[in-house]
């Protein structure tokens, strides 16, 4: 079954609405995002696996005034799966607390559960040098 408009203006809101809810101290929230045992991929910028949604909201208490300034996503682009899954890459650009930016792709898995689209899956690769032909 094809994704429907709706379904994918619905994975654009939810990836953008976890920037807003990481802004501004709202974790609690990240329920409404993410599945219970989501996978939080940070290895490439040194975090590890970080699984389970309890366990997200932790790594966030835990980085404490490392956490980003700001997280602004862009360029998100939605495929279709098998009907109740999805994939999506979007970019990701945080603002730091030192106010330098960094650059990063959001690789997610989505999968509806009980009418609403959750993150599922989300690896973050950094990019920290330009492409050199």
């Amino acid at each position: 079954m094809p994704l429907t408009i709706e379904d994918r203006l619905a994975i654009t809101d939810l990836i953008s609405l976890h920037g807003h809810y990481a802004d501004t101290g709202e974790l609690d929230r990240m329920t409404e995002l993410f599945t219970e045992d989501v996978v939080y991929d940070v290895t490439a910028v040194g975090g590890g696996l970080i699984e389970g949604r309890a366990a997200l909201k932790q790594a966030g208490l835990d980085l404490g005034d490392r956490n980003p300034l700001a997280h602004h996503v862009t360029n998100v682009v939605v495929t279709a799966g098998d009907g109740d899954t999805a994939r999506a890459v979007s970019k990701a650009i945080a603002v730091l607390a030192d106010h330098s930016c960094a650059s990063a792709t959001y690789e997610d898995t989505v999968v509806r559960d009980g009418g609403r689209w959750l993150i599922s899956h989300r690896t973050i690769r950094p990019r920290r040098k330009p492409l050199t032909p």
